[in-house]
């Protein structure tokens, strides 16, 4: 039965294809385990300890004389949180936003906009931090969690399908920019409160979503430094059959690039009805 549990949740998670999933995945999964360390550590009469582990060694900290050392928090701070809730609400926006996002780029362009915007919202949270007097007395404090990953996302998608609608509980349908337009006042506002530093995190997650779209739409995918070349194999013309999963990827490629320079309006009747049934397959 526990077997049976655990290969459903990989399946799930880890092994569906989705980068969204994996990424919801993991960061519950690294919430968990540490959640157990840290019950480990209370009832041994360490409480406290895996906390302050995580927040020395693997949050992002604010104080520059660490930056160097501590390179590596860059990726490694945002898939840290500080409680469930926060876990629980930036996991259902990543879920939210990314699997209609997939709905229009590729895996790897995911990839690149998460993580990048994750490492966009760090540097901008460490230069506003100490540049700016006002935060001065908020220096020290550490960044953890993925709310920039997501803002990096929901900003993309609002960038790329800007007048699509969702429907929000108690609200009603909402166009992605002002959604995205509503999120960005609130952190602006959120600045000068105690979370200041989350704030400018997600400003910073906020403008790599809107700039990777920007670029994309210009023809420059930063992604492509990831893509993997095809490998050259030599077959005999005997062996050479059609592949038409092939030649429908090929098309479903070609509509994806067609979306990320000009948007899903600019789709004809006949491109929409291919990009719906191949995300039904």
């Amino acid at each position: 039965m526990n077997n049976n549990i655990w290969y459903d949740l990989k399946l799930k998670f880890l092994r569906s294809g989705s980068p969204a999933m994996a990424y919801i995945g993991l960061n519950v999964l690294i919430f968990v385990v540490v959640g157990l360390a840290g019950l480990v550590c209370f009832l041994a009469g360490q409480r406290g300890l895996v906390d302050g582990l995580v927040y020395q060694y693997l949050a992002f900290p604010s104080s520059p004389e660490l930056w160097l050392s501590r390179f590596y928090t860059l990726i490694t701070y945002q898939f840290f949180h500080d409680g469930f809730l926060h876990l629980l609400f930036n996991m259902l926006w990543l879920y939210w936003m990314g699997q209609l996002l997939l709905d229009f780029i590729k895996p790897r362009q995911f990839h690149v906009i998460y993580l990048g915007g994750g490492i966009a919202g760090a540097i901008f949270f460490a230069l506003i931090f100490n540049f700016i007097p006002a935060f001065k007395e908020f220096v020290g404090i550490p960044l953890v969690g993925a709310s920039a990953c997501v803002m990096a996302v929901m900003a993309a998608l609002a960038t790329l399908i800007p007048n699509y609608e969702i429907r929000l509980l108690f609200i009603g349908n909402v166009r992605m920019k002002y959604l995205l337009l509503a999120y960005i006042v609130l952190d602006l506002i959120g600045t000068a409160d105690g979370n200041a530093g989350g704030s400018l995190a997600h400003l910073g997650g906020a403008l790599f979503g809107f700039v990777y779209i920007k670029l994309l739409q210009n023809g420059y995918d930063m992604s492509t430094v990831f893509k993997r070349r095809p490998k050259l194999k030599v077959v005999r013309n005997e062996n050479v059959k059609q592949n038409t999963s092939h030649i429908n990827q090929n098309e479903i490629d070609a509509i994806l690039d067609k979306i990320s320079k000009s948007g899903y309006d600019k789709l004809s009747k006949e491109e929409k009805e291919t990009l719906f049934k191949a995300s039904k397959n």
